[in-house]
C-alpha cells in the first residue's frame, strides 16, 4: 500500500468542475480549468482509443456526450478528439493533454474504464503517461479485470478500487481486490455505512473518499463515514478538510 495522505486533503470534483453539462461540460478542459482555479482536487474518467491512446471520457459509449454512435474503443484518437462535447467547444481530450493543463496544481484521482477484450495495455499507457507526471495522481477502478493489472503494468502508482453494493456477493467480491495493493477505496455514499468500508478505513487505515455528492447534507452525511468526497453540482462550504 503507497501512504496518499494527500488524497482527503480537499473535495474532488467529479469529472471536473462542471456544472452538470448546462455550459461548462463533464470531463472537460474547461472543467478541469474551473477545478484548478477553485483548488479542488479532479477525478475524471479515461478510455482507450482504437488506436491505443488514453482519452478522457466516461460512457461506455459516445452517444449522449456527442451524438455520434459506437464506443470509444471503436475510434481512433484523431476522431474522437475531433467530436465536441454537448453543446459546448470543448472536445474529447487526450489524457496527455488533460495532464498538461492540470499541471501538478491539484491531484487527480483517475478512473479507468473499459471493454475487456477490446482495451487492452489500457493501464500500461495510463501508467506510461503519468511515470512522467510531476503532480499527485493515483489511478482506481470498477473493472476487476484491470484492477488485477495494475501492480503489473503500473508499479508505483497508487491505486484504488471504485465500488458499491451492501449485500454479501458485492462485499466479498470488494474484499477479493485488497490482494492487488490497493492504496484507498471510492465507495458510493448511499451504500455506507458497511463492513468493508468500516474495515478499509479502522483496520488497515487506508483511506475513503465517497461518490458522488451533490448537496452539502449529503456532503456532512460523508465525514461521518469516509475521508473524503467527490462531488457535483454545487460548490461545497468548505474547500479543504
Amino acid at each position: 500500500m503507497i501512504a496518499i495522505p494527500w488524497l482527503a486533503e480537499r473535495p474532488i470534483a467529479h469529472r471536473g468542475l462542471h456544472d452538470l453539462n448546462k455550459t461548462c461540460w463533464e470531463n472537460t478542459l474547461s472543467a478541469f480549468r474551473k477545478a484548478v482555479h477553485h483548488d479542488y482536487a479532479i477525478e475524471c474518467d479515461v478510455h482507450l482509443s482504437s488506436d491505443g491512446v488514453p482519452v478522457v471520457f466516461h460512457d461506455d459509449d459516445l452517444k449522449r456526450l456527442t451524438g455520434r454512435d459506437g464506443q470509444p474503443c471503436d475510434h481512433p484518437v484523431a476522431e474522437l478528439t475531433a467530436m465536441k462535447i454537448g453543446t459546448s467547444n470543448d472536445t474529447i481530450p487526450t489524457l496527455g493533454e488533460m495532464l498538461k493543463t492540470v499541471a501538478g496544481k491539484v491531484p487527480l484521482v483517475i478512473e479507468l474504464k473499459g471493454t475487456e477484450g477490446k482495451d487492452d495495455g489500457l493501464v500500461a499507457k495510463v501508467a506510461g503517461l503519468l511515470a512522467g507526471y510531476k503532480g499527485k495522481a493515483s489511478i482506481m477502478s470498477f473493472d476487476h479485470w484491470l484492477i488485477r493489472q495494475f501492480p503489473k503494468d503500473a508499479p508505483g502508482i497508487p491505486a484504488g478500487l471504485t465500488a458499491l453494493g451492501q449485500t454479501d456477493k458485492d462485499i466479498e467480491g470488494h474484499f477479493a481486490m485488497l490482494a492487488y495493493d490497493l492504496s484507498f477505496v471510492s465507495y458510493c455514499l448511499a451504500d455506507m455505512p458497511n463492513r468493508f468500508v468500516s474495515l478499509v478505513r479502522e483496520q488497515l487505515s487506508m483511506p475513503v473518499i465517497s461518490w458522488t455528492v451533490r448537496d452539502q447534507t449529503a456532503a456532512d452525511l460523508t465525514f461521518k463515514y469516509a475521508d473524503q468526497m467527490t462531488f457535483e453540482g454545487f460548490i461545497p462550504e468548505v474547500a479543504t478538510v
